[in-house]
């Protein structure tokens, strides 16, 4: 327990340390910080309710007084639209993303331990699905479930576990003819307990990076499908329902639809720099380079 408590503490320190070289990965972590405060405290820091209609000040252009980021075509407030839709986007990537790692990590864990015919068949799952466009493949099945909000992080979490699998398998792979696997084995410990308390523990670095990433990928998926009008209902606030809303006026209220885009875009960009610091802290050997 104090071995793994001590590699915990070293790791945490060695993160701390790269991000206080990274400037760029500590603006980017502020950034995510802020988006995430503004989804948690979204009721305290929109000015409006989100869908509060005021057909008398439609189209305001930014720095109206009382629309700091102007309105759009029905009135409403697009900063509160914003703060609002952040809630929607960081709920269906951080859910979807834990889906997918468990499910994932679940997969690697039996295939890369068990090996034989249950790796061989579990890997041609994972190459199958890998032979659809995850976009595509979250169309077809949201198009046949229908839209709601639940539904797209369920569709998002099982078309993006293969990534967790295949790394996971991996690690478990050049982890179950170690000394630590073989005594357990030898001793009769189970084959759950063994990948439970003595495999899960050694890939939980990679996985986080993998979720990292993929919370990022899931928040683009999620606003692609509310774009097309196969995400949540159009009564949620979403970034990608705004930027549908806003593609018919960018030549003469552009405001409607590139805000949206930029707080998507940053969000985006922003939780890949902290998976990159993520990555290159669980592999020093990739840092240094």
């Amino acid at each position: 327990m104090s071995t793994m408590t001590a590699k915990t503490t070293g790791t945490s320190n060695a993160t701390l340390r790269a991000l206080v070289r990274n400037k760029l990965a500590l603006a980017a972590l502020i950034l995510l910080a802020l988006f995430v405060l503004a989804a948690v405290f979204a009721p305290l820091l929109a000015p409006y309710d989100p869908n509060a209609q005021d057909l008398l000040s439609r189209l305001q252009p930014p720095g109206t007084a009382g629309h700091f980021l102007g309105t759009d075509q029905l009135g409403r407030d697009l900063t509160s639209r914003l703060i609002y839709g952040s809630r929607i986007s960081l709920l269906v990537g951080c859910s979807a993303a834990l889906l997918a790692g468990i499910l994932g990590a679940l997969i690697g864990l039996i295939a890369g331990f068990r090996g034989g015919w249950v790796d061989k068949v579990l890997m041609r799952i994972a190459d199958i699905q890998l032979a659809f466009p995850s976009i595509l493949l979250a169309l077809a099945i949201v198009g046949f479930l229908g839209s709601g909000l639940w539904y797209v992080i369920l569709v998002l979490g099982f078309t993006g576990w293969v990534n967790y699998a295949r790394v996971v398998r991996s690690e478990v792979l050049s982890l179950r003819s170690r000394d630590f696997v073989t005594e357990a084995r030898a001793i009769g410990v189970r084959s759950g307990t063994i990948m439970r308390r003595h495999l899960l523990p050694n890939v939980l670095a990679p996985l986080a990076t993998i979720g990292t990433l993929h919370v990022a990928s899931a928040i683009v998926a999620e606003s692609s499908l509310s774009y097309l009008g196969l995400g949540v209902p159009k009564t949620t606030v979403t970034w990608g329902s705004m930027l549908s809303d806003g593609q018919l006026y960018l030549g003469t209220s552009w405001w409607i639809a590139v805000f949206p885009g930029c707080a998507l875009m940053l969000t985006a960009l922003a939780i890949n720099i902290a998976g990159d610091v993520l990555r290159d802290v669980a592999d020093p050997k990739a840092y240094r380079r």
